[in-house]
């Protein structure tokens, strides 16, 4: 206890629990809002006022070990001085990657929106949890509304919808959704009653359909993987042989995971010929459109997902190419009848009381797994408030146009080799050395290609001027796949990485 909170409780009757004194608050405000203040002033200085300056690094790189001694990660029984914490907060900052960096080009999110992160330090500061309405009124009504628009986006008259943790979640829910809606009874009898279920994906899924065929006890053995074409599309021909196949076997066909927007590759599967194959076998369809979903908003380049309006669910991430702030993410269900909420409701009498003053329609808690549950769509509603639907439109267009740019460059430079054409924001291609130009195309060759990328990565990594991820793919040497997505990234950011590559690899 403070000098001064001691001579106050003097003063008073103070009143012992256990030996413990319940006179007043235990904490100090006035020195909490001044740690805060001072904290949001390095926030500030460091995060928000560098993220478009290209001089800073996108990473300061250190091995594991020595940055477990620069942070000093041993908790204690007696707390740190404040100052301790303050610099402990900067560390973090200082030895954290920078995803807002215009040169940050590794995953499928990047970039900062100040709109969205606004958004995120009122909903960290008021700390709610959207289940019911008196708990959480405005966000439950905000999530309404996003959901309604973005189900305006997809084409559907009327719809549902819920927030979730990933779109690995949004995919899960979908699946169990499709065998509740295949089955109903499995919500009481679980799964011993059941034929053996097979649902269909393409071979360029996401793997999370893999782990929510585990996890939901359908099996990753029933997962059947669609061939694809030379540009990573599910073949509607091979889609409709394995359904038959399936069928033969006696199995039970109930679910297809068609995808919009590739991991790797950014291929838009051909929605419009496998919603003809769902209707034709009474299947779900359910669209992984968690990252090609934002092209919607661009009247540009919502082709790429033309037929989207026939799923039956959605998976849809913000969080990627609008920059809506990690994490943001949407299941959207063309079946407006409760079938969400009949799903997955357990009717928690503590939480959904029925009795209640106002219209209980609105807690809308139950459609969720969860009980606890991020205010997610609140970000992405204050960014769009604030651009505004063609501001949204803006960045996917800018994105794709960037990555146009890149792909006419790349096709000038020697050394550079195309995968593939992109029809969206994911560039893949090889960086051949001055060394590997003159080799012959053989095993030798395509050997030593595999081990440039990982140099180069290496390289970028301890220097810290940007950051682009590699892969192997299907038979195919470790390649650079670049993705275009932050509005702060310009041509000079591409140009900038061609060059850097090429400086980087020069000893190759």
């Amino acid at each position: 206890l403070t000098v001064g909170k001691q001579e106050m409780l003097q003063k008073k009757s103070a009143v012992l629990v256990d030996g413990v004194i319940l006179n007043g608050p235990i904490m100090d405000s006035k020195a909490g809002e001044k740690f805060v203040e001072e904290a949001c002033k390095i926030i500030m200085e460091e995060v928000v006022q560098k993220a478009d300056d290209v001089t800073e690094k996108v990473c300061e790189w250190q091995a594991p070990e020595k940055l477990k001694q620069i942070l000093d990660l041993e908790m204690r029984d007696t707390g740190e001085c404040h100052q301790k914490i303050l610099q402990l907060c900067h560390d973090v900052i200082k030895y954290s990657v920078k995803t807002n960096h215009p040169r940050f080009f590794n995953q499928l999110y990047a970039g900062i929106d100040y709109y969205s992160l606004v958004a995120r330090f009122i909903t960290e500061a008021l700390n709610p949890s959207v289940y019911t309405y008196e708990v959480s009124p405005v966000f439950l009504l905000v999530e309404e509304a996003v959901i309604k628009k973005m189900i305006e986006f997809i084409g559907w008259e009327e719809g549902d919808g819920i927030f979730n943790p990933g779109g690995s979640v949004s995919n899960m829910y979908a699946m169990n959704l499709a065998r509740y809606k295949f089955c109903p009874e499995i919500k009481e009898k679980g799964l011993s009653g059941l034929p053996r279920l097979v649902l269909f994906a393409s071979e360029e899924c996401h793997y999370s359909m893999k782990k929510a065929a585990s996890f939901l006890g359908i099996g990753t053995e029933n997962v059947y993987f669609i061939k694809t074409d030379e540009r990573g599309k599910m073949i509607p021909e091979e889609l409709e042989k394995q359904v038959q196949r399936a069928r033969k076997e006696g199995s039970a066909p109930f679910l297809v995971c068609a995808t919009a927007g590739t991991t790797v590759l950014g291929a838009f599967d051909p929605l419009d010929k496998i919603a003809d194959i769902c209707e034709n076998h009474g299947l779900w369809l359910h669209v992984d459109a968690s990252w090609g979903g934002s092209a919607l908003i661009s009247r540009k380049h919502r082709r790429l997902l033309h037929g989207i309006h026939r799923a039956d669910s959605v998976a849809w991430n913000p969080h990627k190419m609008l920059l809506a702030g990690i994490q943001c993410c949407a299941l959207l269900v063309k079946d407006n009848s409760g079938l969400l909420k009949k799903c997955y409701s357990a009717e928690a009498a503590y939480l959904f009381q029925q009795d209640k003053f106002y219209d209980v329609s609105y807690d809308t808690g139950d459609k969720s797994i969860q009980c606890s549950r991020r205010p997610d769509a609140f970000k992405f509603w204050l960014m769009w408030k604030a651009l505004g639907t063609t501001g949204l439109e803006e960045r996917v267009n800018r994105a794709l146009a960037l990555a146009r740019y890149l792909v006419e460059e790349i096709k000038k430079r020697e050394g550079f080799q195309l995968l593939l054409e992109p029809e969206y924001a994911n560039v893949c291609f090889w960086y051949i050395p001055p060394s590997l130009r003159k080799m012959e195309d053989g095993p030798e060759f395509w050997q030593k290609l595999h081990q440039v990328a990982p140099i180069i990565k290496e390289r970028m990594m301890k220097k810290g001027s940007m950051m682009l991820g590699y892969q192997p793919h299907w038979g195919k040497v470790n390649f650079f796949r670049q993705v275009v997505i932050s509005p702060q990234v310009s041509r000079e950011d591409m140009d900038f990485l061609l060059d850097e590559i090429e400086l980087l690899a020069k000893d190759l």
